[in-house]
């Protein structure tokens, strides 16, 4: 075999690429740090139970496992960044205030998790850490819809999930509580037949429910019919109440769907749960949600909110010749920044990032779009 092929779905990013993946990485960072999100850099391997700590299933099935010569303990190289920044946040920082950080790095996978999918992936993300109302969940919603703004993407479809509405029907019912494993596995499938089959038993409410939870997807009229399918409990008026709200929050800013069968992450996460599409990509281009439970491995749970996205698959989606040159307002001497534009925009596309005071960025320089400020949230306004 020639010495210089590489492993399957591991390869390197060349050139334009790495320019791609770079820009998009500093124009996300710097723009959670003006959310006020600090920045930490987690190690990539740990022992394997702090690595997995609280993660599900499919985190330890895509975490490569190695032995460590110094001790002889079993290490983890992270498929994950979250686990890791929740330890950091519950142990290391140990704060009782709202905490709010960010990170960028490389993971590894043992498997692709698409069919185009690399195994080294570029992962960046926030998380909201202390408070555990649905202001949070609203936060990180709107951080990651104007992340993939940032990158030039205004065609987005959310899905919005919620795990309580599961959880609350089988605590009303302990024989369907006993399947709980099974029953996930046939949500996720939408296996109707096999929920006919495994709810035989249950208390008639439960199992008209569960038969139902398939078909409960759409646009946000879901939630109308869910209100009339499901029975009437505590933790399901919540469930969908807060999918409410999460949906009137992005309307406008993406094609909103509701999918309360969906339950990737039923292990992992506690509350709301989101997923981004872009075109030309099958796969979800990031993904968040509620984990309220996670920081209890480290012996401090702590209400808990984040979301991550890969900079590998959205830098390939991006045209080849595309460029982007940030510049922050307030920006000092006009003069010298409209000669540094008309620089820049012989390389590409100009975006001026406008700070609040400083809205009318638009009739003072000439740029292609500007990112402002409204009502505490970054718009990005196409100009012509």
């Amino acid at each position: 075999m020639p010495n210089w092929l590489l492993p399957e779905n591991i390869a390197d990013v060349l050139p334009s690429e790495a320019r791609k993946i770079e820009e998009l990485r500093r124009l996300m960072l710097d723009n959670f740090r003006l959310y006020g999100y600090e920045l930490v850099m987690p190690p990539m391997l740990e022992y394997l139970e702090s690595l997995l700590a609280g993660a599900g299933e499919d985190t330890d099935l895509k975490t490569f496992k190695v032995v460590d010569p110094l001790s002889g303990r079993l290490l983890g190289l992270r498929a994950d960044m979250t686990t890791q920044v929740a330890r950091i946040d519950a142990h290391l920082l140990n704060r009782e205030s709202i905490t709010r950080l960010c990170y960028a790095g490389s993971v590894l996978h043992t498997r692709p998790s698409g069919l185009h999918a690399t195994r080294e992936p570029v992962q960046i993300g926030a998380e909201i850490y202390g408070h555990a109302g649905l202001e949070a969940d609203a936060e990180i919603q709107e951080l990651a819809l104007g992340s993939l703004a940032l990158a030039g993407f205004t065609n987005v479809r959310l899905d919005l999930a919620h795990v309580g509405v599961l959880r609350a029907l089988l605590n009303e019912d302990p024989a369907a509580k006993r399947d709980e494993t099974q029953i996930y596995c046939l949500l996720r499938a939408k296996d109707a037949p096999g929920l006919d089959e495994i709810s035989t038993n249950y208390y008639p409410q439960t199992r008209q429910a569960l038969l139902a939870l398939p078909h409960l997807y759409g646009d946000v009229e879901v939630l109308a019919k869910a209100r009339e399918q499901l029975p009437a409990l505590p933790g399901i008026g919540r469930a969908l109440a807060e999918l409410a709200a999460l949906a009137a929050g992005a309307i406008g800013r993406a094609d909103v769907a509701i999918d309360l069968a969906d339950l990737r992450g039923y292990q992992y996460e506690s509350g709301a749960m989101f997923a981004l599409y872009v075109p030309g990509l099958p796969n979800a281009v990031a993904r968040g949600g509620r984990y309220d439970h996670v920081g209890e491995a480290f012996g401090r749970a702590r209400p808990a909110t984040g979301f991550s996205l890969d900079l590998r698959e959205l830098a390939r989606l991006l045209p080849t010749a595309e460029r982007k040159h940030s510049i922050r307002a307030p920006w000092g001497n006009a003069p010298e920044l409209k000669e540094k534009i008309a620089d820049l925009r012989k390389a590409g596309e100009v975006v001026i990032q406008s700070m609040p005071g400083h809205d009318n960025v638009q009739d003072e320089f000439e740029c292609d779009r500007v990112l402002v400020l409204e009502n505490g949230n970054w718009i990005l306004k196409n100009l012509g």
